[in-house]
C-alpha cells in the first residue's frame, strides 16, 4: 500500500485513520516489512517522489555509461 500526501501536515493523522480502518476490517500489516515517511520509493521499476515519477537510475546505468 502506498500512501502519499501533498504536505507533511495531516500525514500522520491519515496514516492513523487508515490503520484504524484496517484493524476494524481485520486487515493487518507486518511492521518489519513497512517503510514509513519515505521521500522516494521504488515501485514497478520506477522511483516515485516529490519530483514526480522517474526511471530508477540503476535501470538506465548501462545505457548512460
Amino acid at each position: 500500500m502506498l500512501v502519499g500526501t501533498e504536505s507533511k501536515e495531516g500525514h500522520d493523522e491519515l496514516i492513523e485513520e487508515i490503520l484504524t480502518w484496517m484493524e476494524v476490517n481485520n486487515l493487518y500489516v507486518k511492521p518489519k516489512e513497512c517503510k514509513w515517511k519515505m521521500r522516494e520509493v521504488g515501485f514497478l521499476e520506477v522511483a516515485i517522489g516529490p519530483d514526480g515519477i522517474k526511471i530508477e537510475e540503476e535501470k538506465v546505468k548501462i545505457v548512460l555509461d
